[in-house]
């Protein structure tokens, strides 16, 4: 099993600076005029609670923007994308994908 403390930390590296792996919108996201906004409160999303995060991995997010649901979800695959990654804990197998839609979309 993985250290779930070193995946939060690696997930809360990546979400907030959106380096070291890969960030994807949705086209309802993209086509909003404030995506800028919509994209900058996923980097400041802080409220996890054991409803959103119930393994501590900082891995979803949830909120409201102008009436609209959000949603984002991070991912972990192999670095070539090919499968799910072998260990998430370790940066060197494992590329992280940041999804970021709207909650009637998911």
């Amino acid at each position: 099993m993985y250290d779930a403390a070193k995946v939060r930390a690696l997930n809360d590296e990546f979400r907030t600076s959106f380096k070291g792996g890969r960030v994807v919108a949705t086209p309802g996201v993209l086509m909003r005029p404030d995506v800028i906004a919509v994209l900058e409160r996923v980097k400041a999303f802080t409220e996890f609670d054991p409803d959103n995060d119930p393994h501590g991995e900082h891995d979803f997010g949830a909120f409201v923007q102008h009436d609209q649901q959000i949603f984002w979800k991070l991912d972990y695959y192999s670095v070539d994308l090919n499968q799910g990654s072998p260990d998430p804990s370790d940066s060197g197998v494992t590329t992280r994908v940041l999804t970021v839609m709207l909650a009637e979309k998911y």
